[in-house]
């Protein structure tokens, strides 16, 4: 019989699969070997934007610029960031703009303001200490810093931080893909915007990591050519794509739909489908759940997380490639009755209040939604505080809707049998045993397919 071997929350466990059982590598960070060196593919891509001048053309001495990045929650650290936001820092010095008119933010969006010391591990100490004051972290809150620009032809608000408006010339520097999730105006409309804007594709619905046709992504799209059309000027944008936290396949500069256009095709030229994994659909579906999750960036996992977020959501797209309607799942995590009441205090209100009663996240938003999105407690400690947005707790349980698909999810190794039955999972001892158990549904002929994720989750943490 087959062996795997499968991340199971700070480690691994070995897995005896059944004869038969398909073994599939996830999809997620791309693959290749041709890494580059990030500095000077930044210089060579900010020497050739696409579909937009060089920097030096849209500035002059005196211009205000924004430099904006992706938030520690994006996989690649200072390796990688760092000279790529050199790079620009450079282009700007070149053109005589001041470092004192230049404005740095982390786009935290919705995600939790991030301390002095995360900051420079993940720009490097160096570069945010230069930066000093000029560094800030975004404020989907703070009302003085907003600018409102109505809304699209869709009927979609777009809402951003007032720093990209006043500046004469806003760069923002995207570190990382994970399909096609990330990138483009995303970065933006996600990034520097507040829950008004943000909501039209936070929902059960509306996200999506598909490489090619992303629905996500024309919502965005949409958005940001209604922003760049009422601001009068265009955002310039770096997209960088990594190999895992340390590594760099590919830096583009230019136009915000030009860049994201160029990573994608590089994406889907390195990436097989997941749908055409295996020929035919399995009975049950199994992998593992690394302790890993971007909203545990700095901060520890949860049972949301762990089961939903994560278990469900990031790393459960295959349970609808893959799997057959009615499928079960077999998480192997130990996903421990742990809490980070720092950084997730509306997690586990969630957990306790909403969860025991709830299932469907659709009814989940329609009841609740309103009241996380405007808890004053809550807002006061993503604000003041290095908490995530109340809402981000409701926003944790949309991956549940893959339960209209799979019949049942087993959890392999749970520490705590009461955590995953706490959701209606059923807990097993171990994989082999969710195995069994699923096969007696199913039938002694049931098809397995295993996802191997760990070198996605390697590719996450460097």
């Amino acid at each position: 019989m087959p062996t795997v071997t499968l991340p199971f929350g700070p480690s691994h466990v070995d897995v005896e699969l059944p004869e038969g059982a398909h073994v599939v590598p996830a999809a997620g960070a791309p693959r290749g070997d041709a890494t580059i060196d990030p500095g000077e593919a930044a210089r060579a891509a900010l020497a050739r934007p696409l579909g937009m001048p060089r920097i030096g053309e849209l500035v002059r001495p005196g211009s205000r610029v924004l430099v904006a990045f992706d938030d520690p929650t994006v996989g690649a650290r200072a390796p990688v960031r760092e000279p790529v936001i050199r790079a620009v820092i450079d282009e700007l010095r070149a053109a005589g703009v001041a470092d004192g008119d230049v404005r740095f933010i982390c786009a935290n969006a919705l995600h939790r303001k991030w301390t002095r010391e995360e900051l420079g591990a993940t720009i490097s100490p160096a570069l945010a200490a230069e930066m000093g004051d000029r560094l800030t972290c975004h404020d989907a809150e703070d009302a003085t810093n907003l600018v409102y620009f109505g809304a699209t032809s869709s009927g979609y608000d777009v809402e951003v931080h007032r720093a990209l408006v006043e500046a004469d010339l806003a760069v923002y520097v995207n570190n990382g893909y994970h399909l096609g999730f990330n990138g483009g105006w995303k970065s933006v409309c996600v990034g520097l915007s507040t829950w008004r804007s943000i909501r039209w594709t936070h929902n059960p619905d509306g996200m999506s990591m598909s490489v090619h046709e992303n629905r996500m992504h024309r919502v965005y799209d949409e958005m940001g050519e209604h922003l760049e059309r009422r601001m009068a000027k265009r955002v310039f944008k770096v997209e960088t794509l990594n190999a895992g936290a340390n590594r760099a396949l590919g830096v583009w500069a230019g136009g915000v739909g030009e860049t994201r256009a160029a990573a994608v095709e590089h994406i889907a030229a390195a990436s097989q489908p997941r749908r055409s994994a295996v020929a035919e659909k399995a009975d049950i579906v199994v992998y593992g759940v690394p302790d890993w999750s971007p909203y545990a960036t700095f901060a520890r996992m949860n049972p949301i997380l762990y089961l939903i977020s994560s278990g469900l959501g990031y790393l459960g797209g295959y349970i609808e490639a893959l799997g057959k309607p009615g499928c079960s799942v077999v998480l192997a995590t130990p996903c421990p009755d742990d809490w980070d009441m720092e950084h997730h205090p509306s997690y586990r209100e969630v957990w306790d209040r909403v969860l025991p009663e709830l299932r469907d996240p659709y009814e989940i938003s329609r009841r609740y939604e309103d009241e996380f999105v405007h808890s004053p407690a809550y807002i006061e400690r993503y604000r003041f505080g290095v908490a995530f947005h109340p809402v981000h707790a409701i926003l944790a349980t949309h991956p549940l809707k893959r339960l209209k698909h799979a019949a049942r999810v087993y959890v392999a190794g749970a520490l705590d049998p009461a955590v995953p039955a706490h959701l209606g999972f059923i807990a097993t001892p171990t994989v082999e045993a969710a195995v069994a158990e699923a096969r007696k549904l199913h039938g002694p002929d049931a098809t397995v397919v295993c996802i191997d994720h760990s070198a996605l989750a390697r590719a996450q943490v460097g």
